[in-house]
């Protein structure tokens, strides 16, 4: 019984903590490709290297660990692959970049936590989270969602006293002031929250994939191939006199090419794939919160970011409606597998 118990424990735990390394890794890109937009990357042309890098790193994985198990490509399938591939990687990944050009990483990431109401008003829609308002744990997740939002406009809008932290004293004030001057953040966050509505149609159109196509590590390849494909269309139109654009060096540019292809496309397509098969899309955009927080700290000590009290406090709310969301999803009834469905279903006929 205890083993059970433990078994059980370790389980259920699995998407939690699948869910928050993801978030980890996803933090370091803004901080990485920020760096790299400051240096004169294209944004257009990061979309390309990025998914190309992860076509290549995630296609043997998938040749090898789903060969009995692939289904068949059919039309339909096909064409969703065709649309994942443009929502996410492509519109997506223009916009965000795009926006975080003419912002910083931390408002970038701050502006991204309208995703998980994005997500949660679409998987309602489409009858992908259950939500009975009559019940203290929907009502729990719908008010967690617009908790989330009003402290992420907090955050945007609120900026309050500077905080003078140890490791930025030191820093040069001149640094932020002076890349303000390029800044447009109305525009930039018109830009990322559009990303984000796409990022979330992407989280929805993924999760109806999976259930006819059950393979994640070949659906992550194939969407992955789309996106550079897609993009590379894209980019040629974005920097068609601009063929210096596509120069690639031992330097920032090919380390945000390399890590967002093999952390934020490639392994992060999958993990999310794998947890929402189980808990659904909700649960995974609930944590998206948690990498908010991780960059507004790496930026400020890796690219000299102020932070000031409102975007803290603002960060505070968020964390609050993360933890009612995830408290609503807790009481959620867990899907029974296909084997136990079947066992249940022959006992009620007998």
């Amino acid at each position: 019984m205890p083993k059970e118990s433990v078994s059980r424990m370790l389980t259920q735990a699995k998407p939690f903590v699948a869910v928050i390394l993801m978030q980890f890794g996803l933090a370091g890109m803004p901080i990485i490709t920020k760096f790299a937009l400051n240096q004169g990357m294209s944004q257009h042309v990061l979309v390309v290297y990025r998914h190309a890098v992860a076509f290549v790193f995630i296609t043997p994985f998938a040749l090898f660990f789903d060969r009995k198990i692939r289904p068949k490509m059919s039309l339909s399938v096909f064409v969703k692959i065709v649309l994942l591939g443009l929502l996410e990687p492509v519109i997506d990944g223009n916009l965000f970049y795009t926006g975080m050009k003419l912002t910083t990483a931390t408002f970038t990431t701050a502006m991204c936590n309208v995703l998980p109401a994005f997500a949660f008003i679409m998987a309602w829609i489409f009858r992908l989270e259950m939500v009975d308002i009559r019940r203290l744990h929907s009502q729990a997740k719908i008010l967690g969602t617009i908790v989330t939002v009003g402290g992420a406009m907090l955050m945007t809008l609120v900026n309050g006293p500077m905080l003078t932290l140890p490791w930025t004293r030191s820093s040069s004030h001149h640094q932020s002031t002076s890349s303000t001057d390029s800044q447009d953040p109305i525009k930039g966050a018109l830009m990322i929250t559009a990303g984000c509505f796409c990022w979330a149609s992407f989280f929805i159109l993924q999760a109806i994939t999976l259930k006819v196509y059950p393979a994640e590590l070949s659906l992550t390849a194939w969407i992955c191939l789309m996106g550079a494909l897609e993009g590379t269309v894209a980019a040629l139109a974005f920097e068609w006199h601009n063929p210096a654009a596509w120069a690639i060096h031992l330097d920032s540019k090919l380390l945000a090419a390399v890590y967002g292809g093999v952390i934020c496309s490639g392994l992060t397509y999958y993990i999310q794939g794998m947890v929402m098969k189980e808990r659904g899309p909700v649960f995974v955009t609930a944590f998206n919160p948690l990498s908010m927080v991780i960059v507004a700290i790496l930026s400020s000590i890796a690219l000299s970011e102020i932070l000031y009290l409102g975007r803290v406090m603002g960060a505070m709310v968020i964390i609050i409606g993360l933890y009612m969301v995830l408290w609503g999803k807790s009481k959620d009834p867990l899907p029974q597998p296909d084997s136990e469905a079947a066992e249940d279903k022959v006992a009620t006929t007998v």
